[in-house]
């Protein structure tokens, strides 16, 4: 999620020494290699798609594994975020690793912010994001700026471990970020709640059971499609891109209209996607967004496979009826 600084302290603080020691109770068997393949990064899932530690997938009801069910503190902080929460892990960075600089372009994380907690770590890790550059203290709560360029660098031999947690937020957690405090600022007698461990039995969590769309609807497409403009930087080939997006969004109202979310529709919408992508390929070269990613690639990879759900293929009729294969 864009935000207006690159990262916002949170007006809480967590026990880490607590959360250590339960982090530190599960096996080392639990951690799995990240996704990516980062050379030195490891996860432990906390919240996955139907509660399956193997799920890594972004779609489907969200619900605690069994390894955040062993780890009661843990829960409790998760809880005094006051938000409703999607995808969470643990993150482990060993030392002398980093997270390679790069932005989250994905659909997911458009609408979501990434809560950070540090549980293990050191004075000289740095986290950087746009040109900010922090170090995040265990037990501190932190969210930042995801459309940005970020990194983070451990330099020292000791891991350091993060919760992560992904968030649409909440009215009690934006409450939150309102009275937080930006990087770098100096906010006279500001400090954070100490959120101790209360030894009543694990807080009830609120997850997220609908996170990406059958069949996007052409208003929040227009949406998405219009910050990308926004995030444009200047280039001549620009108007060129708002028509085909404008003609985009006439096409996918059409069909709304017609099929809505209906499967029997699918093939249509994935086939004028496929066109558009197709048509603003080659008048999309070389334009930029701000934060120095390509446009078609922020297109493709926020909007590509989510448009419309997995499978929806336009067959020969559909490609007639679009004028695909004229």
């Amino acid at each position: 999620m864009k935000l207006q600084v690159p990262f916002i302290q949170l007006p809480l603080a967590f026990d880490a020494a607590r959360l250590a020691a339960e982090v530190a109770a599960i096996e080392e068997a639990a951690w799995m290699p990240h996704p990516q393949g980062m050379p030195g990064n490891s996860m432990l899932p906390l919240i996955a798609v139907n509660g399956d530690p193997a799920d890594e997938a972004f779609s489907g009801p969200m619900q605690p594994t069994p390894l955040l069910r062993r780890c009661p503190y843990l829960m409790q902080v998760m809880a005094s975020f006051g938000a409703v929460l999607g995808r969470s892990r643990l993150m482990r960075l060993s030392g002398h690793a980093e997270v390679k600089r790069h932005a989250d372009l994905g659909y997911y994380w458009t609408e979501r912010v990434r809560v950070h907690v540090p549980i293990v770590t050191q004075p000289t890790v740095r986290f950087d994001c746009g040109d900010a550059s922090i170090n995040m203290r265990a037990g501190e709560c932190w969210i930042f700026d995801t459309w940005r360029q970020h990194r983070v660098i451990n330099d020292a031999v000791q891991s350091r471990i993060h919760l992560v947690a992904d968030t649409i937020g909440g009215v009690d957690f934006w409450d939150l970020v309102a009275r937080g405090r930006p990087h770098g600022a100096a906010l006279p007698d500001w400090q954070p709640r100490q959120v101790g461990a209360d030894g009543a039995s694990p807080p009830t969590l609120a997850y997220e059971a609908v996170n990406v769309p059958e069949v996007m609807t052409p208003w929040e497409m227009g949406k998405h499609l219009d910050f990308l403009l926004g995030e444009a930087l200047p280039h001549p080939q620009l108007p060129v891109l708002r028509q085909h997006v404008q003609r985009l969004l006439t096409r996918w109202h059409e069909l709304w209209a017609i099929h809505g979310e209906r499967p029997d529709g699918r093939g249509y919408f994935r086939g004028a996607f496929n066109e558009f992508s197709t048509q603003v390929k080659e008048p999309a070269t070389g334009v930029l967004l701000q934060n120095q990613t390509l446009w078609i690639q922020a297109v493709l990879v926020m909007l590509g496979k989510i448009v419309v759900a997995a499978g929806a293929t336009p067959g020969a009729q559909e490609q007639r009826a679009m004028g695909l294969n004229a």
